[in-house]
């Protein structure tokens, strides 16, 4: 049977969304799946405590020897060091494929192994193109572009001749077969490290999506996205004026994420709360009188509609 796990790489800065996600992955574990939760060596008595049962705390050290201490692409170190402990975690022996989830993710509903992997016993492969995020003007504007160009330098590397780019932004199931393969046949041929592919360009799950599209070393089982992620501010307000709850989200979902990168100045943002509540800190207090100034004449208008 295939053994499968949940990594999460973290560190001092995300322990409270570390801390979120872990309650949350005990919450909705019936099953004893083990999530491993790698931080730096210097964050492991901060991490200890959350460790137990289902969850294993561990010092990135055993993969510190293809880490970086220099910027990539103007990345700070650390964020490229936690890309290579997800192309690197297959060679701790410790599992056959592990689910990448980040640290700002919350868990809504109970996962089993049969979520990630297939009847054959191979893992499923998120495999998508993003048509939304094409589609949608601000991300569009701030991140398509330049990321569509890393794709399809990633594709042109491996040698993979497909003019549809399918890959994912993270939360993907990672085969260690097909990481062994690609460290074998892809890397160590032309004498490179994890590094330098990620210098090349700053995308892991690419490099693994289009390294598994080109060998096809296991059966490709293409899921859609496991996690529905608030990638900007725009989208999560999208989402609390539709009025959907989580439970609407855990039909299609296993998790969410409200990106940190916009969301992390207001706290840990949480989807249970209710709509007023949450929209509270996305608005400035002129923003509200407008809102207030538009919801009276909206009332207004339905008022004489009616009586006329």
């Amino acid at each position: 049977m295939t053994r499968l796990g949940l990594l999460l790489k973290s560190y001092a800065g995300d322990h409270a969304y570390a801390e979120r996600l872990i309650a949350s992955f005990r919450e909705h574990n019936p099953s004893g799946l083990t999530l491993y939760c790698v931080v730096p060596e210097s964050d492991m008595n901060l991490f200890a405590p959350l460790a137990g049962g289902d969850v294993q705390v561990l010092s990135e050290q055993p993969l510190a020897r293809h880490f970086t201490d220099k910027p990539i692409h103007g990345i700070r170190p650390g964020y490229i060091n936690q890309e290579i402990v997800k192309l690197a975690f297959w060679e701790l022996g410790l599992v056959d494929a592990y689910f990448c989830i980040d640290s700002d993710a919350v868990i809504i509903r109970d996962v089993q192994q049969s979520d990630f992997i297939a009847p054959d016993g191979w893992p499923y492969t998120v495999l998508v193109e993003d048509k939304d995020l094409h589609a949608e003007p601000d991300y569009y504007k701030q991140y398509w572009q330049s990321r569509e160009r890393a794709m399809r330098l990633i594709a042109d590397t491996v040698g993979l001749a497909d003019p549809v780019l399918r890959t994912c932004h993270g939360h993907q199931v990672m085969s260690s077969t097909v990481l062994e393969s690609f460290t074998k046949e892809f890397l160590s041929p032309r004498g490179w490290d994890y590094l330098d592919a990620l210098t090349v360009a700053p995308y892991e799950f690419s490099w693994y999506n289009f390294w598994l599209q080109k060998s096809k070393v296991i059966p490709i089982h293409q899921r859609e996205p496991f996690v529905k992620v608030f990638h900007n501010e725009r989208q999560y307000l999208e989402f609390l004026v539709s009025g959907a709850t989580i439970d609407d989200l855990a039909r299609a979902y296993l998790a969410v994420v409200i990106n940190s990168n916009f969301s992390r100045d207001r706290g840990l943002v949480s989807l249970g709360e209710s709509k007023s509540v949450a929209l509270a800190p996305m608005l400035s207090y002129i923003e509200y009188a407008h809102l207030g100034v538009a919801k009276i004449r909206s009332s207004l208008n339905a008022y004489l509609r009616n009586e006329s």
